[in-house]
Protein backbone atom coordinates (compact mmCIF):
# COMPACT_ATOMS: atom_id res chain seq x y z
CA UNK A 1 0.00 0.00 0.00
CA UNK A 2 1.49 3.41 -0.96
CA UNK A 3 2.08 6.16 1.58
CA UNK A 4 -1.03 8.22 2.29
CA UNK A 5 -1.30 11.50 0.43
CA UNK A 6 -1.48 14.65 2.50
CA UNK A 7 -5.04 15.93 2.58
CA UNK A 8 -7.32 18.60 4.01
CA UNK A 9 -10.45 17.43 5.79
CA UNK A 10 -13.79 19.09 6.58
CA UNK A 11 -16.58 17.42 8.54
CA UNK A 12 -20.12 18.73 8.30
CA UNK A 13 -20.97 17.28 11.71
CA UNK A 14 -19.66 15.01 14.47
CA UNK A 15 -19.09 11.30 13.80
CA UNK A 16 -19.41 11.37 9.98
CA UNK A 17 -21.43 8.55 8.45
CA UNK A 18 -20.42 9.22 4.85
CA UNK A 19 -17.33 10.53 3.09
CA UNK A 20 -16.41 12.30 -0.13
CA UNK A 21 -12.85 12.05 -1.44
CA UNK A 22 -12.50 14.93 -3.91
CA UNK A 23 -9.48 15.28 -6.19
CA UNK A 24 -8.41 18.67 -7.55
CA UNK A 25 -7.36 19.55 -11.09
CA UNK A 26 -3.95 19.93 -12.69
CA UNK A 27 -1.72 22.46 -10.93
CA UNK A 28 -4.16 23.08 -8.07
CA UNK A 29 -4.20 21.46 -4.62
CA UNK A 30 -6.60 20.23 -1.97
CA UNK A 31 -7.56 23.76 -0.96
CA UNK A 32 -9.23 24.35 -4.32
CA UNK A 33 -12.67 22.92 -3.51
CA UNK A 34 -12.90 23.63 0.22
CA UNK A 35 -15.20 26.65 -0.38
CA UNK A 36 -17.74 24.42 -2.14
CA UNK A 37 -18.71 22.44 0.98
CA UNK A 38 -20.95 25.08 2.65
CA UNK A 39 -22.77 25.67 -0.65
CA UNK A 40 -23.85 22.02 -0.83
CA UNK A 41 -26.22 22.64 2.06
CA UNK A 42 -25.94 19.11 3.42
CA UNK A 43 -28.03 18.57 6.56
CA UNK A 44 -26.55 17.69 9.94
CA UNK A 45 -28.66 14.51 9.98
CA UNK A 46 -26.07 12.87 7.72
CA UNK A 47 -22.62 14.17 8.76
CA UNK A 48 -20.14 13.90 5.88
CA UNK A 49 -16.34 13.94 5.93
CA UNK A 50 -14.81 15.68 2.90
CA UNK A 51 -11.25 14.65 2.11
CA UNK A 52 -9.28 16.89 -0.27
CA UNK A 53 -5.96 15.18 -1.07
CA UNK A 54 -2.98 16.94 -2.63
CA UNK A 55 -1.70 15.26 -5.80
CA UNK A 56 2.05 14.53 -5.94
CA UNK A 57 4.40 16.94 -7.67
CA UNK A 58 5.59 15.78 -11.09
CA UNK A 59 6.83 17.31 -14.36
CA UNK A 60 4.01 17.84 -16.87
CA UNK A 61 5.05 17.43 -20.48
CA UNK A 62 2.38 19.63 -22.04
CA UNK A 63 3.51 22.46 -19.72
CA UNK A 64 7.14 22.18 -20.91
CA UNK A 65 8.06 19.84 -18.10
CA UNK A 66 7.18 22.33 -15.37
CA UNK A 67 6.82 20.56 -12.01
CA UNK A 68 3.36 20.92 -10.48
CA UNK A 69 0.77 18.93 -8.61
CA UNK A 70 -0.70 16.43 -11.07
CA UNK A 71 -2.40 13.06 -10.87
CA UNK A 72 -0.65 12.00 -14.09
CA UNK A 73 1.43 13.45 -16.90
CA UNK A 74 -0.24 15.02 -19.94
CA UNK A 75 1.57 14.33 -23.19
CA UNK A 76 1.47 16.46 -26.30
CA UNK A 77 1.89 13.44 -28.57
CA UNK A 78 -0.93 12.05 -30.75
CA UNK A 79 -1.75 8.36 -30.64
CA UNK A 80 -2.63 6.13 -33.57
CA UNK A 81 -6.30 7.03 -33.31
CA UNK A 82 -5.75 10.77 -33.52
CA UNK A 83 -6.18 11.38 -29.79
CA UNK A 84 -3.46 12.09 -27.25
CA UNK A 85 -1.24 9.45 -25.73
CA UNK A 86 -2.06 8.78 -22.09
CA UNK A 87 0.18 8.33 -19.07
CA UNK A 88 -1.14 4.92 -18.07
CA UNK A 89 1.58 4.43 -15.46
CA UNK A 90 0.78 7.76 -13.81
CA UNK A 91 -2.96 7.10 -13.82
CA UNK A 92 -2.52 3.69 -12.22
CA UNK A 93 -0.07 5.05 -9.67
CA UNK A 94 -2.57 7.68 -8.56
CA UNK A 95 -5.30 5.03 -8.54
CA UNK A 96 -3.30 3.12 -5.93
CA UNK A 97 -2.92 6.26 -3.82
CA UNK A 98 -6.66 6.96 -3.97
CA UNK A 99 -7.37 3.34 -3.04
CA UNK A 100 -5.22 3.89 0.06
CA UNK A 101 -7.43 6.85 1.02
CA UNK A 102 -10.52 4.69 0.57
CA UNK A 103 -8.99 2.06 2.84
CA UNK A 104 -8.29 4.70 5.50
CA UNK A 105 -11.96 5.74 5.45
CA UNK A 106 -12.95 2.10 5.93
CA UNK A 107 -10.61 1.95 8.92
CA UNK A 108 -12.32 5.06 10.32
CA UNK A 109 -15.76 3.47 10.05
CA UNK A 110 -16.99 4.62 6.62
CA UNK A 111 -17.85 1.59 4.48
CA UNK A 112 -17.40 1.74 0.71
CA UNK A 113 -21.17 1.97 0.28
CA UNK A 114 -21.14 5.36 2.04
CA UNK A 115 -18.17 6.80 0.18
CA UNK A 116 -18.12 9.00 -2.90
CA UNK A 117 -15.18 9.54 -5.22
CA UNK A 118 -15.25 12.98 -6.80
CA UNK A 119 -13.03 15.32 -8.72
CA UNK A 120 -12.55 18.18 -11.15
CA UNK A 121 -10.65 17.92 -14.45
CA UNK A 122 -7.73 15.51 -13.84
CA UNK A 123 -9.28 14.77 -10.45
CA UNK A 124 -12.60 13.89 -12.07
CA UNK A 125 -10.81 11.61 -14.49
CA UNK A 126 -9.22 9.85 -11.52
CA UNK A 127 -12.58 9.53 -9.76
CA UNK A 128 -14.01 7.76 -12.81
CA UNK A 129 -10.97 5.58 -13.40
CA UNK A 130 -10.62 4.47 -9.78
CA UNK A 131 -14.29 4.23 -8.88
CA UNK A 132 -15.31 2.05 -11.81
CA UNK A 133 -12.49 -0.39 -10.98
CA UNK A 134 -12.93 -0.44 -7.19
CA UNK A 135 -13.71 -3.91 -5.86
CA UNK A 136 -16.54 -2.83 -3.51
CA UNK A 137 -19.71 -0.94 -4.35
CA UNK A 138 -19.27 2.80 -3.76
CA UNK A 139 -22.00 5.29 -2.91
CA UNK A 140 -21.34 7.30 -6.07
CA UNK A 141 -18.90 8.92 -8.47
CA UNK A 142 -18.80 12.66 -9.26
CA UNK A 143 -16.85 13.76 -12.34
CA UNK A 144 -16.72 17.48 -13.15
CA UNK A 145 -15.23 18.95 -16.35
CA UNK A 146 -13.25 15.85 -17.26
CA UNK A 147 -12.99 12.83 -19.53
CA UNK A 148 -12.73 9.06 -19.07
CA UNK A 149 -9.05 8.05 -18.98
CA UNK A 150 -7.79 4.72 -20.31
CA UNK A 151 -11.25 4.15 -21.77
CA UNK A 152 -10.02 1.28 -23.89
CA UNK A 153 -9.22 -0.86 -20.84
CA UNK A 154 -12.40 -0.22 -18.86
CA UNK A 155 -14.50 -3.06 -20.27
CA UNK A 156 -11.87 -5.60 -19.20
CA UNK A 157 -10.99 -3.96 -15.87
CA UNK A 158 -14.38 -2.75 -14.62
CA UNK A 159 -15.48 -4.04 -11.23
CA UNK A 160 -18.84 -5.89 -11.30
CA UNK A 161 -19.55 -4.34 -7.89
CA UNK A 162 -19.81 -0.86 -9.41
CA UNK A 163 -21.76 -1.65 -12.57
CA UNK A 164 -24.76 0.12 -11.06
CA UNK A 165 -22.99 2.89 -9.15
CA UNK A 166 -24.66 6.34 -9.45
CA UNK A 167 -22.52 8.64 -11.61
CA UNK A 168 -22.87 12.44 -11.84
CA UNK A 169 -21.00 14.03 -14.76
CA UNK A 170 -21.09 17.76 -15.52
CA UNK A 171 -19.31 19.81 -18.19
CA UNK A 172 -19.15 23.33 -19.53
CA UNK A 173 -20.32 23.98 -23.08
CA UNK A 174 -17.49 26.51 -23.51
CA UNK A 175 -14.72 24.39 -21.95
CA UNK A 176 -11.49 25.30 -23.71
CA UNK A 177 -9.34 22.75 -21.84
CA UNK A 178 -11.38 19.57 -22.28
CA UNK A 179 -13.76 20.10 -25.22
CA UNK A 180 -17.40 19.23 -24.69
CA UNK A 181 -17.20 16.71 -27.54
CA UNK A 182 -14.54 14.76 -25.65
CA UNK A 183 -16.63 14.72 -22.49
CA UNK A 184 -19.69 13.58 -24.44
CA UNK A 185 -17.64 10.81 -25.99
CA UNK A 186 -16.67 9.64 -22.49
CA UNK A 187 -20.31 9.76 -21.40
CA UNK A 188 -21.36 7.76 -24.45
CA UNK A 189 -18.69 5.14 -23.76
CA UNK A 190 -20.05 4.69 -20.24
CA UNK A 191 -23.59 4.38 -21.56
CA UNK A 192 -22.44 1.79 -24.11
CA UNK A 193 -21.00 -0.26 -21.25
CA UNK A 194 -24.32 -0.11 -19.38
CA UNK A 195 -23.57 2.51 -16.72
CA UNK A 196 -26.27 4.88 -15.51
CA UNK A 197 -25.12 8.48 -15.88
CA UNK A 198 -26.68 11.71 -14.66
CA UNK A 199 -25.37 14.16 -17.28
CA UNK A 200 -25.44 17.95 -17.01
CA UNK A 201 -24.16 20.71 -19.30
CA UNK A 202 -23.72 24.35 -18.27
CA UNK A 203 -22.87 27.54 -20.19
CA UNK A 204 -19.41 27.93 -18.67
CA UNK A 205 -15.70 27.41 -19.46
CA UNK A 206 -13.39 24.99 -17.61
CA UNK A 207 -14.84 25.98 -14.25
CA UNK A 208 -17.60 25.35 -11.70
CA UNK A 209 -20.88 27.27 -11.64
CA UNK A 210 -23.48 27.98 -8.96
CA UNK A 211 -26.14 26.10 -10.94
CA UNK A 212 -23.84 23.08 -11.17
CA UNK A 213 -23.28 23.09 -7.40
CA UNK A 214 -27.05 23.28 -6.79
CA UNK A 215 -27.64 20.29 -9.07
CA UNK A 216 -24.81 18.36 -7.46
CA UNK A 217 -26.17 19.09 -3.98
CA UNK A 218 -29.60 17.77 -4.98
CA UNK A 219 -28.04 14.63 -6.48
CA UNK A 220 -25.95 14.05 -3.34
CA UNK A 221 -28.97 14.36 -1.08
CA UNK A 222 -30.90 11.90 -3.23
CA UNK A 223 -28.11 9.32 -3.23
CA UNK A 224 -27.45 9.71 0.49
CA UNK A 225 -31.06 8.78 1.16
CA UNK A 226 -34.22 10.10 2.82
CA UNK A 227 -32.48 11.34 5.99
CA UNK A 228 -30.47 13.76 3.82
Amino acid sequence: MPDLLEAIEIETGPQPRAAVILMHGLGADGHDFKPVVPHLGLPETVPVRFVFPHAPYRPVTINRGFVMRAWYDVYDVPDAGGGRQEDAEGVRGSQAQIEALIERERARGIPAGRLFLAGFSQGGAMALHTGLRHSERLAGIIALSCHLPLAGTLAAEASPANRGVPIFIAHGTDDEVIPLTRARHSRDRLLELGYGVTWREYPMPHAVSAEEIRDLAAWLREVLGPRA
